[in-house]
């Protein structure tokens, strides 16, 4: 009896509904212990079209599990067994910077299915990453990964709000979630220190602390942190935008465009210098503008205790390993490291 033949729409098909070209594997699980996809013919013609091409990068030799070289080491930071290198749920979620290129959030999205989703967690934890740091809106996710799939990985929340209720409201539902800790989002801490708000961030900070949690206070702009310190304001942990100026898309003199997130990192640098606080550091790639290499490298020569990194499933070997060299290298750092 012949064979028959797979028309391109049910090819499609089966992508469409996966949501992403590994899901055509017999086995989600797969993709968690390392296999990658099917590499480019190399018999094909150069002049050929195919599905991997791209200006950009020129192959997808990415890691394999059997690749990692060493799980990421920890450090404890307010009790907690925390990874130097933490997974950043924004990609997860189908959130990232796209500069002009609309398209990107959606294509994370799709691709981001709940069985992507719970396979790159195990990938994560299997690469020695304790904890996402994500937007309340993963924790049920997260939760049914703990349940489903016997999870271990830690939540990390930081919670934005319009309005202090709602701030307050979104800690709230973090707690009923069962995080590990809390903190205020970035543009939220920036927008209330800016405005002197201090009486809603101490609530926040003292609603987390009632919840036997360690309370942290994120930013963008380090006049935030300061602005906390003159206030007598000190969490338990910092969470700052970190990362160099020296890539194409900073653009200086041209209106900021979804490219810039960190603005003052000499100004970072010397005030995180002898803050005994740990420090988690995000944003340290730029948005995905700077190398793995360059970015991990310079974050923790210049101070951070722990990186915060957006990854996809088949990028988490590799940022483990250039990671773990790093830290594993002589690097030039004068703030001393945190370690409990």
């Amino acid at each position: 009896m012949s064979k028959k033949k797979t028309t391109r729409r049910e090819v499609l098909g089966k992508l469409l509904v996966g949501g992403a070209a590994f899901s055509v594997l017999p086995c989600e699980e797969k993709v968690a212990v390392g296999e990658t996809p099917p590499q480019a013919n190399s018999d094909q013609k150069s002049s050929d079209v195919d599905a991997i091409s791209a200006p950009t990068r020129k192959d997808t030799n990415w890691a394999k599990f059997s690749d990692l070289k060493q799980k990421i080491p920890t450090v404890k930071i307010c009790g907690l067994e925390i990874s130097r290198l933490t997974f950043g749920g924004g990609p997860w979620l189908g959130w990232s910077h796209d500069r002009d290129m609309a398209f990107v959030s959606n294509l994370l999205a799709v691709y981001h299915t709940k069985e992507k989703r719970f396979a790159t967690l195990k990938m994560a934890e299997a690469c020695g990453i304790t904890a996402i740091l994500v937007n309340p809106r993963g924790c049920p996710i997260v939760k049914e990964y703990w349940e489903k799939q016997s999870g271990a990985i830690q939540a990390i929340t930081y919670c934005y709000g319009d309005t202090p209720e709602q701030l307050i409201e979104r800690i709230e539902y973090s707690i009923k979630h069962e995080v590990s800790a809390c903190l205020i989002q970035g543009l939220a801490a920036d927008r209330l220190m800016k405005q002197g708000d201090t009486k809603t961030v101490l609530r926040c900070l003292d609603l987390i602390h009632k919840n036997d949690l360690p309370a942290g206070i994120c930013a963008h702009n380090i006049s935030t942190f300061k602005a906390c310190i003159e206030k007598g304001i000190v969490p338990d942990f910092w969470m700052k935008t970190f990362h160099h100026h020296n890539y194409w898309s900073f653009a200086p003199g041209l209106p900021e465009h979804d490219n810039v997130f960190c603005p003052d990192p000499e100004e970072t640098i010397a005030f995180m210098q002898d803050r005994p606080e740990p420090w988690i550091a995000f944003k340290v790639l730029a948005g995905g503008a700077i190398s793995p290499r360059d970015g991990f490298r310079w974050a923790f020569e210049n101070g951070a205790d722990v990186i915060n990194v957006g990854m996809l499933d088949f990028e988490i070997v590799d940022d483990v390993n250039i990671c773990t060299s790093i830290l594993n290298s002589n690097l030039k750092r004068k703030r001393r490291w945190i370690e409990a």
